[in-house]
């Protein structure tokens, strides 16, 4: 642990303790080069996992929704933050559920798209729904024009 006042890493726990009702440990330390007494706490991060097709459970990363999300934006005219506030929306519906699946991400990512650009919706889905031929973008595209 470094020292906020000296930026020395030589310094030693004094005392620690539960606090927060035992969720986060309090720890009170002091530094071996100034004498500086500093207290730190230490908290679980809090990380959504996702569960995978396969059944594999990994935790959520916010750089492959935004990689898939600028895959399929690729080359478009879309609004400056628009992948960003993307993402965040995934992001916040993640944090809000302990575990969601790659299904439920997916989803949303389609429904976003949707609205954001209709030819990126298309790559989008063709990936995330494993389209095999000509016919799959064809229904996809009905889909699309449907307002229901």
């Amino acid at each position: 642990m470094r020292c906020p006042y000296c930026g020395a890493e030589d310094t030693r726990v004094v005392d620690s303790r539960p606090a927060e009702g035992g969720a986060t440990i309090r720890r009170r330390r002091s530094c071996e080069v100034c004498e500086n007494r500093f207290t730190t706490y230490e908290r679980r991060e809090s990380t959504p996992m996702v569960r995978k097709r396969d059944g594999r459970i990994e935790p959520f990363s916010a750089h492959k929704v935004r990689a898939g999300v600028a895959n399929a934006l690729a080359d478009r005219e879309v609004a400056e933050g628009a992948i960003d506030s993307l993402v965040g929306e995934i992001e916040a519906f993640v944090e809000g559920h302990g575990e969601v699946t790659t299904e439920e991400i997916g989803r949303r990512v389609l429904e976003a798209l949707r609205h954001l650009d209709e030819v990126a919706y298309l790559r989008f889905a063709s990936v995330y729904k494993e389209f095999e031929g000509a016919r799959d973008f064809e229904r996809e595209m009905a889909a699309l024009e449907d307002p229901g």
